[in-house]
C-alpha cells in the first residue's frame, strides 16, 4: 500500500464523523434570482443617448416586450394586467408605478362577488420591482408582483391589510424586529400531467414513484418536466431536481429555500411555468389535492427553517440534541395552532379526501416526528444543524402561497414569542393514528386535525391568537371568500362528478 494513503486510511479511522450533511443555507447567503435593479431601465441614458455600458443587459435587450403585473387573490386565482414595454417605461416615471384594480378584487370568486366586498372604488397595485423575473414560459414577456394600496390615504395609511403580499410582509417585519427572528422556505411541488379532461380526466401516464419509466426518451411528458427545468432556469429560480411521484401521471419539482415572501412569488411563478409549459404541448397540469382514491394525492410540502439574526439559539431544555430552543418554540406554536392555520393551507373541501391516516400525507392528529412521513410536521435533518428543518405536510397546491406562509409562521411566532413549551412528544416508529388514546395521550398528542373545510375555518375563527397576529378582518374576509370558492368548486346539484372533477382540474 502507498505510504501517504496508509496514511490518509489511519487518520479517517481516528477522526469522528460530522454529523452535518448536504447543502447549508442561510438568509444571507440565499438569492431570489429576480431581475436586477440595473436591468429594468433602458441602458441608454435618454439624456444623451449614450448606452451605459456595464450596466446589466436591459429588458429590451434580452427581448422583453411585455410586462405582466402579477397577483394572487384569496382563492389562489392567478390573475395579471400586461403592459407594452413602452407603457411599462413611462409607468416608471410616476411617483407609485402601477395600475388601478377595483376594490372587490380579492373577494371575486369566478364572476361572484362575495358579500362584504365593495363593488365601489379602486386599489392602485403598485409593482414591486425586485419582484420581476423573466417568465421562462413565455418567449418575450416578464413579471412583477406588486402591493395593493390605497389611491388616497385612508386613516393616514397607504398600505391595504387585505392584501395577501402585504401582510406576509407585515408579519415577516414583525418577526425579524420584535423578535429577531428570520426564516427560510422551500417547497416541493406535487402535479398530475394530464392529457385530457373531457368527458373523464385521462393522466399522461403509469409510472410508479421514482421510476425511470416516467421519463422515457421522447415522451411528451419527459419533454415537459426538461422545458419546466429550463423555464424555471431562465426566471432565476433554483430547481433542485424532479421526479415522478405514485399517482397516475404525478411528478414533483423540489426548489431551494428563500426568505418567505420571496419564496412565496417564487412559488406562485413555479406553478405558473408548470400550467403553461403542459399547455404548450397539448397537457393540463393540475395540483388538484386528490384524483384517485386508490392511489396518492398532490400536496405542496412547505420546509421551513428558523434563524434567529442575534446568534446561535441554544440547546433546547427537552431534546437538546434535535433542537435549538427557537425550534422548539416554534414547533410548539406550530403544534398548538396547526388546527386554526390549515384553512389557509387546505383551502378546498376537495383538500381533505388527502388527509387521511395511512397515506402518507401527514395523518389527521397535530403531531411531529423525526424523518417519519405519517406526521403533519416532520423534523428532518434533525442531527445535522445547519440543514435542518420542519417539513409540513398539511399542505396543497390549490393554497395561496402568501397565505400559507402567513398562517405557518404565524403559527411559529406565537410560540417563539410566548416562549411556548413544546409539550407534544415525537411519534415513533408508530404513527400517531396506530396508538391507543392512553398512548396518544402520553405523548401529549390530544389534537385531531379539522377533517374537513368547515371545521377549518371555525379553528380559524375562534384561535385569537393567530388572528391578533394574521389580522381579524384578514381571517374574516378570508372565510368569507373561502365559503363562496366552496359553494361553487364543489360538485352541483345538476352536474356528473366528471362534469365537477373537470371543472377542479381546470381550475387548479
Amino acid at each position: 500500500m502507498n505510504p501517504a494513503m496508509k496514511t490518509t486510511v489511519h487518520a479517517t479511522k481516528l477522526s469522528s464523523p460530522s454529523t452535518d450533511f448536504g447543502i447549508r443555507y442561510a438568509p444571507t447567503t440565499v438569492s431570489a434570482g429576480t431581475v436586477p435593479a440595473g436591468a429594468i431601465f433602458p441602458r441608454t441614458d435618454p439624456g444623451n443617448g449614450i448606452v451605459c455600458h456595464g450596466a446589466p443587459l436591459s429588458l429590451e435587450d434580452s427581448g422583453v416586450k411585455y410586462i405582466r403585473i402579477q397577483w394572487v387573490d384569496f382563492s389562489n386565482f392567478v390573475h395579471c394586467r400586461v403592459l407594452t414595454i413602452s407603457h411599462f417605461h413611462k409607468l416608471l416615471r410616476a411617483s407609485r408605478p402601477g395600475v388601478a384594480v377595483t376594490k372587490a378584487v380579492l373577494g371575486i370568486v369566478f364572476l361572484t362577488v362575495t358579500e362584504g366586498f365593495s363593488v365601489s372604488g379602486e386599489y392602485l397595485l403598485v409593482m414591486d420591482l425586485t419582484s420581476m423575473r423573466m417568465c421562462g414560459y413565455a418567449s418575450g414577456h416578464a413579471a412583477v408582483f406588486g402591493y395593493f394600496q390605497e389611491k388616497y390615504p385612508l386613516g393616514g395609511r397607504l398600505d391595504v391589510p387585505l392584501c395577501p403580499r402585504t401582510n406576509l410582509r407585515r408579519i415577516i417585519k414583525y418577526a425579524e424586529e420584535e423578535l429577531r427572528t428570520e426564516f427560510l422556505v422551500g417547497f416541493e411541488t406535487e402535479f398530475i400531467l394530464l392529457t385530457s379532461t373531457r368527458p373523464s380526466i385521462q393522466a399522461a401516464n403509469n409510472h410508479g414513484w421514482s421510476r425511470t419509466a416516467a421519463f422515457g426518451s421522447g415522451t411528451t411528458a419527459l419533454t415537459v418536466l426538461e422545458e419546466i427545468a429550463d423555464a424555471l432556469a431562465t426566471s432565476g429560480i433554483e430547481l433542485q431536481m424532479f421526479h415522478s411521484e405514485g399517482a397516475p401521471g404525478q411528478y414533483e419539482v423540489v426548489t431551494g429555500p428563500l426568505p418567505p415572501l420571496e419564496a412565496a412569488d417564487a412559488l406562485a411563478h413555479t406553478r405558473e411555468t408548470i400550467y403553461n409549459i403542459a399547455s404548450k404541448h397539448g397537457m393540463r397540469a393540475t395540483f388538484a389535492p386528490r384524483l384517485y382514491t386508490d392511489s396518492c394525492g398532490s400536496g405542496a410540502h412547505t420546509h421551513i427553517s428558523v434563524h434567529p439574526t442575534t446568534g446561535d439559539s441554544p440547546p433546547s431544555e427537552r431534546h437538546p440534541s434535535i433542537l435549538t430552543t427557537h425550534e422548539s418554540r416554534f414547533l410548539a406554536g406550530l403544534m398548538t395552532h396547526l388546527n386554526s392555520v390549515i384553512a389557509f393551507t387546505l383551502p378546498l373541501p376537495q383538500s381533505y379526501a388527502r388527509m387521511k391516516d395511512g397515506i402518507w400525507s401527514g395523518g389527521t392528529w397535530a403531531c411531529w416526528g423525526v424523518e417519519h412521513r405519517e406526521v403533519p410536521v416532520r423534523l428532518t435533518n434533525s442531527n445535522s444543524p445547519q440543514t435542518r428543518n420542519f417539513e409540513v405536510k398539511t399542505v396543497d397546491g390549490t393554497a395561496n402561497p402568501y397565505l400559507i406562509l402567513a398562517g405557518l409562521i404565524s403559527a411559529g411566532i406565537v410560540g417563539i414569542r410566548d416562549q411556548m413549551e413544546l409539550t407534544v412528544e415525537g411519534c415513533g416508529e408508530q404513527s400517531a393514528a396506530e396508538l391507543s388514546e392512553a398512548e396518544r395521550a402520553e405523548k401529549g398528542i390530544t389534537r385531531r386535525l379539522p377533517l374537513d373545510v368547515e371545521s377549518a375555518r371555525q379553528y380559524l375563527q375562534e384561535d385569537q391568537k393567530i388572528c391578533e397576529v394574521i389580522g381579524e378582518e384578514v381571517a374574516r374576509k378570508y372565510v368569507a371568500v373561502n365559503k363562496t370558492l366552496g359553494g361553487l368548486i364543489m360538485q352541483q346539484e345538476t352536474e356528473s362528478e366528471d362534469a365537477a372533477v373537470a371543472r377542479l382540474v381546470e381550475t387548479y
